[in-house]
């Protein structure tokens, strides 16, 4: 697997490389030279492999060029002692559970196999890695627990102040040793705008050995298409299915679309913002038009400059009909969001989390208005009771904590709180880390 920044195609990189340089040197991110026809894989699958299986296949066809057969499956059985789940809900619609990893949400799948895979290659050089990386949420802690503990990788994550959900707060706070929160008095916006500018600062890259684990990783991108190919396998070959993907940074989607140019056999996507509907005005009118995040129940998704969306114009070559082609856009408000959770509470007993509400929402806007017939895969992005303040909201009474989440609530918040200056930022890294 060979891959190339978004902005200069020419200059060709190996997935080892990508992953530890995460941001490319022009600023750019890093996306696939080429998409192998893996379609004769896709249609083997019916149902009939677990996603272990499907993980391990995809990893040893895509990456066996850089990792012995031996280290691909040591890495997925490393990676994914968990799977996703998918639950059949109401008429054309089910739920692909994604939430059923360490920190329950979907980015568990992503931050896990960057961190095993980082580890393979670091075990045997003599050098570290220092991931520094964004959150506007389940990001923080999914990364903060896959790399809790890591030989040779340090970790900071920066979030914004009053912007994440308590729960939240403590997973990605409550790590200690190698993790280390910045509290950022600002947006996400400003949070990944720091983290950016970092990537590309000389003072820091001198000193430290930067890379990323949120989506700008390339690392993080691809174990996500695998619970796609795993989602539609469970539907019959011939099945049209359409996928509806609660989005706010775009790098679930991106991942989607990447399995999709793999040869998935899809009807196409559908984009399900909350009102920080950047990318589906786009898809209304050909412009893009970037702006300051608004704070929502579905706060992982408030982002007003999604970085991923580069990724999106690069595959489809700036075609923007091409593009319209393959995705839907839709935009929820909070008072659909918290009307969905209640009403499909009601109707189905099935609890969702303001962040899949906002998909679950868009895909029974999209049958209502459109005589698509197509069996719709709603990602379960989160597990509801991470947003327990939301839920209650909606229907009167909290869900019950996991215990793997309930563990969190004793833990102390431990965290530095800065500016939303990349100055902050880099005299932290420096001091810190040097």
């Amino acid at each position: 697997m060979k891959l190339s920044s978004t902005r200069d195609r020419a200059r060709i990189v190996s997935y080892k490389e990508a992953i530890f340089q995460g941001l490319a040197p022009d600023g750019g991110l890093y996306l696939p030279v080429s998409y192998p026809d893996l379609s004769d894989l896709f249609s083997r699958l019916e149902g009939s492999a677990s996603f272990l299986d499907v993980a391990t296949e995809l990893s040893r066809r895509l990456l066996g060029d850089e990792l012995s057969g031996d280290d691909v499956e040591k890495l997925c059985r490393t990676a994914f002692p968990f799977s996703p789940r998918i639950v059949r809900s109401e008429n054309h619609i089910s739920i692909l559970e994604l939430f059923h990893g360490p920190t329950c949400a979907f980015k568990d799948f992503g931050a896990s196999f960057l961190a095993t895979s980082m580890e393979l290659f670091l075990a045997n050089e003599s050098r570290r890695a220092v991931i520094l990386t964004a959150t506007s949420g389940d990001t923080g802690s999914a990364v903060a627990q896959a790399f809790k503990g890591k030989n040779l990788i340090d970790v900071v994550i920066l979030y914004p102040s009053g912007r994440v959900s308590p729960l939240q707060e403590k997973q990605l706070t409550a790590a200690g040793g190698n993790v280390h929160a910045l509290e950022v008095r600002g947006s996400f916006d400003d949070c990944q705008r720091m983290v950016k500018e970092a990537f590309v600062d000389p003072d820091v890259n001198t000193i430290l050995p930067l890379t990323s684990a949120n989506s700008i990783n390339i690392g993080r991108l691809l174990p996500q298409a695998f619970y796609y190919v795993y989602g539609r396998s469970q539907y019959a070959n011939e099945q049209p299915v359409r996928i509806c993907v609660p989005s706010g940074n775009f790098g679930n989607l991106t991942a989607g679309i990447i399995a999709w140019k793999w040869g998935l056999k899809t009807e196409g996507f559908i984009a399900a913002t909350n009102v920080n509907d950047v990318v589906p005005e786009y898809l209304k009118s050909s412009v893009y038009t970037a702006r300051s995040s608004v704070h929502t129940y579905s706060n992982a998704m408030d982002v007003g400059d999604p970085s991923n969306f580069e990724r999106i114009l690069s595959i489809f070559d700036n075609d923007w009909s091409s593009m319209r082609k393959v995705i839907e856009g839709a935009a929820v408000t909070d008072t659909e969001t918290v009307e969905t959770i209640g009403s499909v509470w009601e109707r189905t007993g099935k609890l969702l989390d303001p962040h899949t509400a906002v998909g679950y929402c868009a895909a029974k806007r999209y049958l209502a208005e459109t005589e698509d017939k197509s069996e719709i895969l709603v990602l379960a992005t989160a597990h509801p009771a991470k947003f327990s303040e939301v839920v209650q909201k909606s229907i009167g009474s909290s869900p019950e904590l996991p215990d793997r989440l309930a563990a969190y609530l004793d833990k102390k918040k431990v965290a530095t709180m800065i500016g939303n200056t990349t100055g902050e930022l880099k005299s932290f890294l420096i001091e810190t880390l040097k």
